[in-house]
């Protein structure tokens, strides 16, 4: 599915020019690529966020810049993280037929039957880098964590055939696995021997391993 956002060219780059644009409801923006000179525009705030509920994170758009289009899709992006605002958007032109390498979301569906024995699950991996030709990358790439039992993991080979793309990863990474529940019976023996409880007892919670950018 393509979307048509229109787009206008920045011909004034300064810091203040980007304040303005921001305050009138514009996302100043990039779109560059290998055969394209990098080139500034911005487009409406509203109608990125229309389009990309309408492609998803990583549909191509097509960009109408000034009455020229390109395809594009959404390279990246600057975010205010307290007013949960775009500052800034980096579109990549692409050829349908050109494969490129990108980053999909990597969803674990279902409620894996460990954790309700009271193991803890640890996903090292929320991004997957992939290579297909841009009308071929998926939303997202799901896994079934249902069945996986205290002590399983899951890997990178285990996931079921999606789409027409490359997985760029190796086949024995783990993206999976369920940790055993704490021997909290031990623990809090040992406790009593000592006498009384520690001011901060260690939860089961683990953070996310997040990439780097």
């Amino acid at each position: 599915m393509t979307a048509v956002l229109q787009a206008k060219e920045r011909k004034e780059l300064r810091r203040s020019a980007l304040r303005k644009l921001r305050e009138n409801g514009d996302i100043p923006a990039v779109v560059y690529g290998s055969k394209l000179e990098s080139r500034p525009v911005f487009v409406s705030s509203a109608d990125l966020t229309k389009t990309i509920r309408t492609v998803g994170r990583n549909g191509i758009i097509s960009l109408d810049i000034d009455g020229s289009k390109q395809d594009v899709i959404l390279s990246d992006y600057q975010e205010d993280h307290i007013k949960r605002e775009i500052l800034h958007v980096d579109f990549l032109a692409v050829d349908k037929t050109s494969k490129i390498t990108v980053d999909v979301r990597l969803v674990l569906t279902g409620e894996a039957a460990g954790v309700k024995d009271g193991g803890v699950l640890q996903q090292p991996f929320h991004e997957l880098s992939i290579t297909a030709t841009p009308d071929q990358i998926p939303q997202q790439i799901e896994m079934d964590i249902t069945n996986l039992q205290v002590g399983e993991t899951l890997l990178i080979e285990d996931i079921p055939f999606q789409g027409q793309f490359t997985i760029n990863h190796e086949a024995a990474d783990v993206i999976a696995s369920i940790l055993p529940p704490k021997q909290e019976e031990e623990i809090n023996a040992g406790e009593q021997q000592e006498g009384g409880h520690p001011d901060n007892e260690e939860g089961r919670e683990t953070e996310p391993v997040t990439k780097e950018e």
